[in-house]
């Protein structure tokens, strides 16, 4: 009997993507390796997709379209920026590696390019020049892309040294490295650490703070603007 050939689709291969952007992360992701979780052979890929790269905008203007959906914009710019910056987060917090993928795309995919329009949106009602209403939108992204992905790589650095040694505790090696080192070197850090300080990086409130010293730095500049 012969073989059936596997049913796929543009949507499944982004569904098997992400599958195996979760489990691999971006570093190891290949055509191949795509091709294999779908049952096909790597060539059949390129019917739908010309490059990895054009696979990577397509799952960016997916995640663009996401958050979009989510974002509902009320109240004035400060808000409009608020709920956005949130929404960002909570979206690429959900896509596996879907920070790194924003930043190595271009906005070459309709929503990417909506979801910039809508960025600048937030702050079109602020007496800022074109450019600095641009440069407000990249500090904002750039603040949620780095807060994800920090998350990210430390959850990674975590998990890494648990493999290599199950019973290790993170906390206790770092203890030691710094009895290795001098009070001039390491006291602030060593207070903040032993304080537990660095456990609340990550957090909502770490997020939170960050996004408020943002926005009190845009509501200064347009103050000395207007006067």
């Amino acid at each position: 009997m012969k073989k059936q050939q596997p049913q796929i689709s543009e949507d499944r291969i982004l569904e098997a993507s992400w599958e195996l952007l979760g489990e691999e992360d971006i570093e190891k992701f290949s055509m191949r390796r795509l091709a294999d979780r779908l049952g096909i052979q790597a060539p059949s890929l390129y019917w739908y997709f010309k490059s990895k790269q054009n696979l990577y905008q397509r799952l960016a203007n997916q995640v663009s379209k996401v958050i979009l959906e989510e974002f509902h914009s009320e109240g004035d710019w400060k808000e409009q920026l608020t709920g956005l910056a949130v929404t960002v987060r909570s979206v690429l917090s959900r896509y596996p590696c879907s920070t790194q993928l924003m930043m190595m795309t271009l906005p070459h995919e309709p929503d990417i390019i909506r979801f910039t329009n809508r960025m600048l949106l937030c702050v079109e009602s602020t007496p800022l020049a074109q450019a600095q209403k641009m440069q407000v939108i990249t500090t904002l992204v750039n603040y949620v892309y780095y807060f994800v992905l920090d998350d990210y790589q430390h959850e990674r650095n975590v998990s890494a040294i648990l493999k290599e040694d199950p019973g290790a505790a993170p906390g206790e090696e770092m203890i030691r490295l710094l009895d290795s080192m001098s009070e001039t070197d390491t006291g602030l850090f060593r207070r903040m650490f032993t304080n537990g300080l660095f456990e609340l990086m990550g957090t909502d409130g770490a997020f939170e703070f960050g996004l408020k010293l943002i926005l009190l730095g845009i509501e200064q500049v347009i103050k000395e603007q207007e006067k």
